[in-house]
């Protein structure tokens, strides 16, 4: 077996928890800039010392609500400031939070609602509220249901409990405070679920604290009083929720973004100095920047551009004069205007949740925006290997964090993973935790392959892997990452399991198609954005089959797709083909485009 195991370096006492940074912060750095935040289109500053407050007094609304240690209270509700101060006020009482996607069904509600126990739910809409209300009968536990912003002349759930609090003294906050233990239950993360009805993965105030003091060795240079961070992924996502205590942790100021449809205009107002995202935002950067320049007569520039920042990103550390004279003149050109779309201030990005890819890797870096890729799960409390910038190698997730180890299992080549950022177990499943651990170690589901300096590739998943008729193991990320870098495309699914050969769905990125159909004479349609009418369009499938060839190049012929289908409806969370971090549910594509997938074994109903 392959392993490469860290030492720890900054072990958890038994006394810490995480709301201690909170009032640590407002005790030796008072004036200190924790938070922005957005009014319309201003943004205004929240102190250390305000931020503290708040907490306090929204925790005092806890207790009076008679909110138990070790109670779970749950949180329905978009990336927003006030979900930040209700997580740390649900902490400081020594309760659980458990995290709920804002786009979740109402099954899904009721489920982690009542699977949890949960005494109470913080919502955010009407629709939450009325989904809410319908289950109340069913919810035997649930105690209290508060809106952060009621439409009903109700009170905000935040004013709603800092008067309620009004009645308890500030110093029970400080007694509860003090009884929380690093073993005590912090936060209840329901797997999003790509199949099966969601396990809720327990972490303790140990396991996010060891991530946040590893991490924050790591990038220190990053994640400090001086930078600022802007949040606009679900902080119902484990990523997110461990970046957040991250920032509070190290003094970072951080911005809270709900909608992301202006985030270009809030990256440039708030100026961070790097971002979190996943690697599909990353693609849209990119694709978008690309389709622009091509759009206004630039593409050759452009497509020069990021062809040398590739080049020069690969030959690091010694790019030479010439290869440096370029990059240099594109920096003038092209890579500044990149940077200034970001704020002007943003020195690097942390991916994850899914791969980034070299290409857009490299690209990044060439252009000045080294993207961090990191690789970890719900139950390893976020990551748990990372590439740091003293130690990035590109086309990796990193190495294992200080305290942790990873390790290749030799008969299927599964990921492996121990140390203190592993969970504690799944909630009341005792059968799922055995089943995912074994002598001590936890089977993430992974494939994949460490090299002699301990950095990890992720090669697949072990329940996505393709067995074709002919007995060819394939992993279909390879392929679809690639393709998906293509700007026509938006999402693809790769198939072929039991069948002769390997094939894809392709959908087709809206954005992107307006500028296409200029560029090639195409009428617009009827239905804006509908692409109904390309779906068999000889040109644009040409061009796919081009995006298609050169995936292929990634991988041996026999595992290379054959053929595609383009279909005319794209990908989408909503439409419960994606999880809320942009994950495939291959169950839900399979069963839905069923008889597209049976098209592209039949000859007459293949697109290539």
């Amino acid at each position: 077996m392959r392993e490469y195991q860290v030492p720890a370096v900054d072990e958890v006492a038994d006394d810490e928890s995480l709301s201690d940074a909170v009032f640590d912060n407002a005790e030796k750095f008072p004036d200190t800039v924790s938070f922005r935040r957005k009014h319309g289109e201003d943004w205004s500053d929240v102190t250390a010392a305000e931020f503290a407050e708040q907490v306090t007094s929204v925790a005092r609304g806890l207790i009076a609500s008679g909110v138990e240690h070790g109670d779970r209270v749950s949180l329905l509700s978009r990336t927003r400031f006030e979900w930040t101060v209700l997580d740390y006020a649900i902490a400081a009482v020594g309760a659980t939070t458990v995290p709920i996607y804002q786009t979740s069904s109402p099954d899904q509600i009721e489920w982690i609602l009542s699977d949890s126990g949960a005494v109470a739910v913080i919502i955010e809409s009407d629709e939450h509220r009325d989904v809410v209300h319908g289950l109340r009968d069913r919810l035997t536990s649930l105690r209290h249901v508060w809106q952060i912003e009621p439409t009903d002349g109700g009170t905000p759930a935040v004013e709603h409990l800092v008067a309620e609090g009004a009645s308890v003294d500030a110093e029970q906050v400080g007694v509860r405070r003090a009884a929380v233990r690093a073993d005590d239950l912090a936060t209840l993360i329901y797997t999003s679920g790509t199949t099966g009805r969601p396990k809720g993965c327990e972490l303790t105030h140990r396991n996010l604290l060891t991530e946040l003091k590893t991490a924050g060795v790591l990038f220190g240079d990053l994640m400090n009083e001086s930078a600022s961070l802007l949040l606009f992924l679900p902080l119902a996502h484990v990523l997110a929720k461990i970046i957040q205590c991250g920032g509070v942790h190290n003094r970072t100021t951080i911005g809270h973004v709900s909608d992301t449809a202006n985030l270009l205009a809030d990256l440039a107002a708030f100026r961070p100095t790097f971002v979190l995202s996943v690697p599909r935002v990353f693609e849209k950067v990119f694709n978008s920047a690309q389709q622009k320049a091509h759009s206004s007569g630039k593409g050759a520039i452009f497509d020069a551009a990021a062809s040398t920042a590739e080049e020069w990103s690969r030959a690091q550390p010694s790019p030479g004069l010439v290869l440096s004279l370029k990059h240099a003149l594109f920096d003038r050109l092209v890579y500044g205007k990149l940077r200034a779309a970001l704020g002007g201030r943003c020195v690097a990005a942390v991916s994850g949740g899914a791969p980034l890819g070299e290409r857009l890797g490299h690209f990044f870096r060439g252009v000045g925006l080294p993207v961090y890729e990191g690789y970890g799960l719900t139950e390893t409390s976020g990551g748990i290997t990372v590439n740091t910038p003293d130690a990035q190698r590109i086309g990796t997730v990193g190495r294992p964090l200080a305290g942790s180890a990873v390790r290749i299992a030799e008969e299927d080549g599964e990921i492996l993973v121990r140390g203190d950022l592993v969970f504690r177990g799944y909630w009341h499943n005792p059968e799922a935790t055995e089943e995912a651990t074994s002598d001590g170690w936890f089977r993430t589901g992974d494939i994949g392959d460490l090299d002699e300096d301990g950095f990890l590739r992720i090669t697949g998943r072990k329940k996505e892997l393709i067995v074709t008729a002919g007995g060819k193991n394939v992993a279909p990320a390879v392929l679809e990452d690639r393709l998906r870098s293509h700007p026509l495309v938006s999402q693809c699914m790769v198939v072929g399991d039991n069948q002769p050969f390997i094939g894809a769905l392709v959908t087709l990125d809206p954005e992107a198609l307006p500028a296409w159909r200029t560029e090639h004479g195409k009428p617009a349609p009827g239905e804006p954005g509908d692409p109904s009418d390309l779906v068999t369009d000889p040109d644009l499938l040409a061009e796919i089959d081009l995006a298609v060839k050169d995936a292929n190049q990634a991988v041996s012929h026999a595992e290379g797709i054959k053929k595609f289908r383009v279909l005319a409806v794209d990908f989408t969370e909503a439409g419960g083909e994606l999880t809320p971090t942009l994950k495939l549910k291959r169950n839900v594509v399979t069963q839905t485009y069923a008889d597209d997938i049976a098209a592209l074994y039949d000859t007459a109903g293949a697109r290539r």
